[in-house]
């Protein structure tokens, strides 16, 4: 069972398979099976999981030395971290590393041409994990220390309005990288293939 894409990203179930002949006039796309999100990640390789431990890597760094998570003689906070401020920043980067190996080329096959998808449906997953990662960010960083909440809040707003809900960002910006590294591994073996003539 194949997926035929409709615009907007989504996939209707059509009976073909790949290596099927095309329809009349050769206009049939047939595409590769959709897997889930589990079955696409057991198909990684050593450059899918290399790509996605160094942007693990890079995501630590990224939102733990601007937030002092991890000490440094650059950054510093006038407020203690949360006691689930580390745990957020471990789910974020591993699942912002997963997100990133999603993006490793997979050659394609050489009696197949690969149809570029829709462009907006392509890279919304994109801006879903961006937004989720600067969510995290602001979710773990000290609340009076980020220039943005002192300019809009003030000091006192931030520890009245902005400290209460970053529990909430930090469980959105989780929930936004799952829903895009979800959208990506289930799309990721359902490409567009046109058979060769």
């Amino acid at each position: 069972m194949v997926h035929r894409s409709l615009k907007g990203g989504f996939k209707e179930s059509q009976a073909l398979t790949l290596g099927e002949p095309a329809a009349a006039g050769g206009r049939a796309t047939a595409y590769a099976v959709d897997m889930s999100a589990w079955q696409a990640l057991q198909t990684w390789d050593r450059r899918h999981w290399s790509a996605a431990a160094g942007a693990s890597v890079a995501t630590t760094l990224a939102i733990g030395l601007p937030t002092d998570l991890i000490p440094n003689p650059v950054f510093g906070r006038s407020i203690p971290p949360t006691w689930w401020s580390w745990p957020v920043l471990a789910i974020t980067a591993v699942l912002t590393g997963l997100l990133f190996g999603t993006y490793v080329r997979v050659p394609a096959p050489a009696s197949a041409i690969a149809e570029p998808p829709d462009e907006e449906s392509w890279d919304r997953p994109a801006r879903t994990g961006g937004l989720g990662g600067l969510l995290s960010f602001f979710a773990v960083g000290c609340p009076v220390c980020n220039k943005i909440v002192l300019l809009a809040l003030g000091s006192v707003g931030a520890r009245r309005w902005f400290e209460p809900i970053q529990p909430y960002l930090a469980a959105v910006s989780i929930v936004l990288l799952v829903v895009a590294l979800r959208a990506r591994l289930r799309g990721s073996l359902a490409c567009p293939v046109r058979p060769a003539l």
